[in-house]
C-alpha cells in the first residue's frame, strides 16, 4: 500500500530551491519563524555532493528545521523522513529527524514522542543520512507512535549540541512505506496501525472501532497481545484474533462476519468465557440467531450462571439457538451439591409457599426440598428473604405444619435459573459431558418452548434437565440420549432422572434413556410421550424396578404411545395435590396407553408395568385406555398381571371405576391377562338356579364385576330332563367377598354355557 501512489496524497515537502518560506525555524506551525532571509541560513545553489541545499548555522542548543506544511498521518499509514547532511565547520553536532503533532483545530497533541534516534555528525564534509519512522502502530522499526489522534505532522530535523556549527541539508524527503509492515495478502487491517497498544490496561477500543471502520470487507487483525476493551464492541467485519482480549463482564462483544465459539475462544483465551461472552452476544445481538460451537469440546470446571453472563437482561422472548459440540465438567470441587437443612412450616390452604423459614437467605433457588410428605421433583422457584418464604415448583401432600426440611442444590453445566423468563431456546446436537460431578441443564422459572433435540446427557450425577418452575411450559425433548452413571448399581440405588416437567404440554419423543431411577417425572398436563426407549434393569434376581415415567397428576391428559418401556413401569399419582384426598375432581383421567413394548425380565411375581398410586382415599379412574400394546416377561417367571394399585397410601374407590378400556393387548408370561370388557365362557355343568360366574382376576387393577354389557346362549340351555330352556336369566353384579363375581339368576334350575361381556367400571359415568 502506497497512498501517494492509490489516493495520490501528497507527502514530500518542496525542495529548499523553490524557496525557505515554507521552513521553519520553530514547530512548523503557522505564524512560526521561517528561514526565508533568516541570518544563519542561506540557499546553496550548487553543493558537490548535494546540488541544491540548505545551509544553517546553529545559534541555539537544539536548532529546528519544520517543513510548515501539514503533512498528513492517516490511520494505517506509515511515514519514513530521511535527511542527508554534512557538517562544513564548527562544532560537531547531533541530529536527529523530528516532528510535531497535530490535532483536530490546530491543537498539539501531546504526551508523544516527537523526535527520533540522534545520529552523531563525526567528521567534516562526510554524508550523513538519517532517517525515522512515524506511524500509528506499535511496530517494529517505528520510531516514534502517534496513535490515531495526530491528523497530520510538521516534519523535519534537529541539530543538537554546540552553538555555531554550519551544516549543510539536501532536501528532505518523507514518503509511504507503509508496505514495509504489510504481509504477502493485503486483506487484513491491524489494529495497532489505528493505535491499538496491546498492554492490557491502556483501552484499545477505539482503535478497533476505528480498524474495523477502515476494513471496508477486509479482515481486521488483532496481533499478538492483551487488549483491554472498556466498553461493548461489535465487529462488522471478519476479524482474526493472534492477541486476545479483557473487558468487562457487562460489555458485550460481537463479531457480526464470525459468530462462533472458535473466534470468542481466540478472541477470550478461555473456553468457559469465551462461551460465556458468545452467549451474551447472542442475546444482545439481533444478528446473532445461534451459537455454533464448531464441533469443540468445551471444558467448564465450575457451573455457567447463564444470565449472569447475560447481566443486563432478565428476560428474553426470542428464538435462539446453541448446536454443535460438547460441554464437559472438569471434576472440581466446584459441582459438589450444596445441602441445607432448615425449618419451616407448611400450610395446604397456601399450597405452593413454605413461611417461617429458618435462614431462609442460604438457601439458593433451585434447590430440590425433601422432607415428610413431600413429592418426587419438588424444587425453590423463588425466595423472599425479608417475609422468609419459599416458593414452590409444586405442592406437597402431607406436610401441613412445621418440619425440618432439606434442600439440595445440584450443580448445573448450564443454568438458566438467574433469568425470570425464557423463551423458545433451542439446544441440539450439544452433548452434556456431566463426567459423574455434574447435573446438565436447570431451565428458567418461566418460560415457553425450550427444545433439546439430537443431544446426549452423558453421566449425570443427578439431573439431566431439571424445571424448578413451569420454564419446561410446552418443552420439546426429541432423539436425545441419557446415558446413566450409576448401570453398575441396583435400580432402587440409581438418584439420577432424566427429566421433570410442571408445566403443560410437553412433547417427548424418540428418546433413549438408560438405567436412570427415573426417566422422566411429569407433573403437567396435555403430555405426548411417543417413540422412547428407556431401560432401567439391574442383575439382581425378582429385582426391584422403578418407574421410567412418573405422571404426578391426576387429570393428567397424557398420551404414551409406541414406546420400548424397558424393565420400569407407567406410575401414575396425585403427590403434588395439596388435598390428596378425592373431592369432587375428576380423579385418576385422561390416561391413553397405546401401541408400546413392555419388556421386564427377572422381577418379582407381584411387578406391574402400570401402577397406581393413590395419596388418599376415594379415587377411582375416570379415563383410562390401555390397547394394542405388548406385555412380555423374561427370565422363565410370570408376574400377576401387568397393573397393579399401589396401596402404601391409599387404594381406589373401585365402585367408580369408570371410562377403562384394556383392549387389544398381547401378552407374554403374564399369569392372568386382563381385559375391560371382559368376554368370559361360562360352562354350568351342575343343575342350578344361581350360576356364579368369577371374573377375578381378569378384570384389571382386580376390579369389580359392575356391569354385564352382553350375554349369549353357547348351545342349549337345559333342565333337568334335558329339555331346553329359552328364558333368560337376571344377573346380580358385584358379587362376593370381593365383588368380581356374577350371579346369574335363572328362572329354574338349569345347566349350559353362556358368553358374557362383563365390565369392571360403567362407561356411561
Amino acid at each position: 500500500m502506497n497512498k501517494a501512489i492509490t489516493d495520490g496524497v501528497v507527502f514530500m515537502p518542496p525542495e529548499f530551491s523553490v524557496g525557505l518560506d515554507v521552513w521553519s525555524s520553530g514547530n512548523g506551525t503557522p505564524g512560526s519563524d521561517t528561514y526565508d532571509n533568516a541570518a544563519n541560513a542561506a540557499f546553496v545553489p550548487a553543493d558537490q555532493d548535494f546540488g541544491g541545499c540548505l545551509e544553517v548555522q546553529t545559534i541555539s542548543s537544539t536548532t529546528k528545521l519544520r517543513y510548515m506544511g501539514e503533512t498528513p498521518m492517516l490511520p494505517g499509514c506509515y511515514l519514513r523522513v530521511t535527511a542527508r547532511v554534512k557538517v562544513v565547520s564548527g562544532a560537531l553536532p547531533d541530529v536527529r529527524i523530528a516532528g510535531w503533532a497535530g490535532g483536530a483545530g490546530g491543537s498539539h497533541v501531546g504526551g508523544l514522542l516527537e523526535t527520533g534516534p540522534a545520529t552523531t555528525l563525526d567528521s567534516y564534509g562526510k554524508v550523513f543520512e538519517v532517517s525515522a519512522i512515524i506511524g500509528s502502530g506499535q511496530r517494529t522499526g517505528v520510531d516514534m507512535v502517534w496513535g490515531s489522534v495526530p491528523l497530520y505532522g510538521h516534519f523535519g530535523l534537529d541539530l543538537v549540541g554546540n552553538v555555531g556549527s554550519i551544516v549543510r541539508i539536501d532536501d528532505i524527503v518523507i514518503e509511504d512505506v507503509t508496505s514495509v509492515f504489510l504481509r504477502d495478502m493485503m486483506n487484513w487491517v491491524d489494529v495497532r496501525d489505528f493505535g491499538a497498544v496491546g498492554d492490557g490496561t491502556t483501552d484499545d477500543q477505539p482503535a478497533f472501532e476505528a480498524a474495523d471502520d477502515a476494513a471496508n470487507g477486509r479482515r481486521v487483525l488483532v496481533p499478538a497481545g492483551t487488549y483491554y476493551l472498556a466498553d461493548s464492541m461489535t465487529f462488522e467485519n471478519h476479524v482474526e484474533f493472534e492477541g486476545t482480549i479483557t473487558m468487562p463482564d457487562d460489555k458485550i462483544f460481537s463479531t457480526t462476519k464470525d459468530y462462533s465459539i472458535s473466534t470468542y475462544i481466540d478472541a477470550f483465551g478461555s473456553e468457559e468465557l469465551a462461551f460465556k461472552k458468545a452467549f451474551q452476544a447472542l442475546i444482545n445481538n439481533s444478528g446473532h440467531e445461534s451459537l455454533d460451537l464448531d464441533g469443540r469440546r468445551l471444558s467448564f470446571s465450575a457451573p455457567i450462571d447463564m444470565q449472569a453472563a447475560v447481566a443486563n437482561k432478565n428476560s428474553y422472548a426470542q428464538r435462539r439457538h446453541i448446536h454443535n459440540g460438547q460441554l464437559i465438567a472438569e471434576g472440581t470441587t466446584n459441582w459438589e451439591t450444596d445441602v441445607y437443612t432448615s425449618q419451616a412450616s407448611y400450610n395446604r390452604s397456601d399450597p405452593k409457599r413454605l413461611t417461617n423459614v429458618v435462614n431462609v437467605a442460604n438457601i439458593p433457588v433451585g434447590s430440590l426440598i425433601e422432607g415428610n410428605g413431600v413429592g418426587r421433583e419438588v424444587y425453590v422457584r423463588s425466595k423472599n428473604v425479608a417475609a422468609q418464604e419459599i416458593e414452590l415448583s409444586a405442592p406437597f401432600f402431607d406436610a401441613d405444619g412445621t418440619q425440618t426440611f432439606t434442600f439440595k442444590r445440584f450443580k448445573y453445566i448450564l443454568d438458566f435459573s438467574g433469568f425470570d423468563y425464557l423463551d423458545k431456546l433451542t439446544i441440539s446436537n450439544v452433548e452434556f459431558q456431566c463426567s459423574g460431578v455434574a447435573s446438565a441443564v436447570l431451565l428458567s422459572p418461566a418460560g415457553l418452548i425450550y427444545h433439546f433435540r439430537d443431544c446426549f446427557f452423558t453421566k449425570p450425577l443427578d439431573r439431566g434437565i431439571t424445571s424448578h418452575g413451569e420454564g419446561c411450559q410446552g418443552m420439546l425433548i426429541d432423539r436425545c440420549q441419557w446415558l446413566s452413571n450409576e448401570s453398575g448399581k441396583l435400580s432402587q440405588e440409581r438418584q439420577s432422572i432424566g427429566f421433570n416437567t410442571n408445566g403443560n404440554d410437553v412433547k417427548i419423543r424418540n428418546n433413549r434413556a438408560v438405567h436412570m431411577r427415573h426417566f422422566g417425572v411429569i407433573g403437567g398436563s396435555s403430555s405426548v410421550i411417543t417413540g422412547n426407549h428407556w431401560f432401567q434393569g439391574d442383575s439382581a434376581p425378582a429385582g426391584t424396578r422403578m418407574a421410567g415415567i412418573v405422571l404426578t397428576r391426576t387429570n393428567c391428559r397424557a398420551t404414551i404411545t409406541g414406546n420400548y418401556v424397558d424393565n420400569s413401569f407407567i406410575e401414575w399419582a396425585n403427590e403434588h395435590d395439596p388435598d390428596p384426598d378425592y373431592n369432587s375432581e375428576y380423579s385418576f383421567s385422561g390416561l391413553n396407553i397405546s401401541g408400546n413394548t413392555f419388556l421386564a425380565g427377572y422381577v418379582a411375581s407381584w411387578f406391574g408395568f402400570i401402577v397406581i398410586k393413590p395419596h388418599g382415599p376415594g379415587h377411582y379412574i375416570n379415563g383410562l385406555n390401555v390397547t394394542g400394546n405388548v406385555f412380555r416377561i423374561l427370565g422363565g417367571t410370570k408376574i400377576d398381571q401387568i397393573e397393579r394399585v399401589d396401596t402404601t397410601y391409599a387404594d381406589l374407590s373401585y365402585d367408580q371405576l369408570s371410562n377403562v378400556t384394556f383392549a387389544g393387548n398381547m401378552f407374554n408370561a403374564i399369569k392372568n391377562p386382563t381385559f375391560n370388557p371382559l368376554t368370559l365362557r361360562h360352562e354350568e355343568n351342575t343343575l342350578s338356579q344361581t350360576w356364579v360366574v368369577d371374573c377375578a382376576p381378569l378384570l384389571p387393577f382386580h376390579g369389580w364385576a359392575k356391569l354385564v354389557e352382553g350375554l349369549t346362549f353357547e348351545g342349549k340351555i337345559a333342565t333337568n330332563n334335558n329339555t331346553s330352556h329359552h328364558e333368560v336369566p337376571y344377573v346380580k353384579i358385584k358379587q362376593g367377598a370381593n365383588s368380581d363375581q356374577l350371579n346369574l339368576v335363572w328362572s329354574r334350575d338349569v345347566t349350559g354355557t353362556v358368553v358374557l361381556k362383563v365390565r369392571m367400571d360403567n362407561p356411561l359415568d
